[in-house]
């Protein structure tokens, strides 16, 4: 996959026609958008076909988490609106993800659909280990969790998961060649870190590994959104 085509950019907004001006802005060009819960709780769900018409593929980053029954329905629901990819928390379970993707092959059957990529959220980017540990009572360290996780979604089924892209290498040497790996939390080095803890920059994110990228802030938040798009996608292309 080519470093233009592994960007997602996230459209982290609370309107629908600030999410749509900035895919207007960035395309044609960007593969990918990311509908995270702000947009999706403050237009509802048909946005996510909204900016699927334009020919993008669209990320619904919902993470969702819930009895197994539940997030099947969810994750067929999503899968009906022509979503490309979506998430849910891999400390659901085997079981909730292996019914969340039998439900959405079912849904994408019915109705003539393209399976979405399902993939498990393993540790928050913004979460550091004294948090795991202290607050949330996870006795693993930081990378052994992140690694128990996503062989855990590897074995439901699941096409890859979102980590960190500190665990990008030890993901890969663990869940193969083909397991997806997006990561959130990757700066430009001329970008602020914001409320990220486990950051890298996307050069060096490509570099190790990962399929795919999460940036929001340093591209939506720019002047001139394009001109950062291209300057990451440079900065990858030539350090990859």
């Amino acid at each position: 996959m080519s470093a233009a085509e592994s960007v997602i950019i996230a459209l982290d907004v609370d309107a629908r026609e600030k999410a749509l001006e900035m895919v207007r802005k960035l395309s044609p060009g960007v593969s990918w958008f990311k509908v995270g819960m702000e947009l999706f709780s403050a237009v509802g769900p048909e946005i996510v076909r909204e900016i699927a018409a334009t020919g993008a593929k669209v990320f619904v980053d919902l993470k969702f988490h819930d009895i197994p029954n539940t997030v099947a329905g969810a994750g067929a629901a999503i899968t009906r609106l022509g979503a490309a990819m979506f998430n849910v928390h891999c400390s659901g379970g085997r079981e909730m993800m292996r019914q969340t993707l039998e439900r959405s092959r079912e849904a994408a059957l019915k109705d003539g659909l393209e399976l979405p990529r399902i993939i498990g959220v393993t540790v928050l980017t913004s979460m550091s280990q004294e948090v795991l540990k202290g607050e949330i009572g996870v006795g693993r360290d930081m990378t052994e969790q992140v690694k128990a996780l996503a062989l855990l979604a590897r074995e439901a089924g699941l096409d890859g998961v979102v980590a960190s892209p500190r665990e990008i290498e030890v993901i890969r040497a663990e869940c193969g060649p083909d397991f997806l790996i997006v990561t959130p939390g990757v700066r430009p080095s001329w970008s602020a870190r914001d409320d990220q803890h486990r950051v890298m920059t996307p050069a060096e994110a490509y570099r190790l590994g990962a399929t795919h990228l999460v940036v929001g802030r340093p591209i939506t938040g720019a002047p001139d959104p394009r001109e950062a798009w291209n300057k990451i996608v440079a900065e990858m292309e030539e350090k990859a």
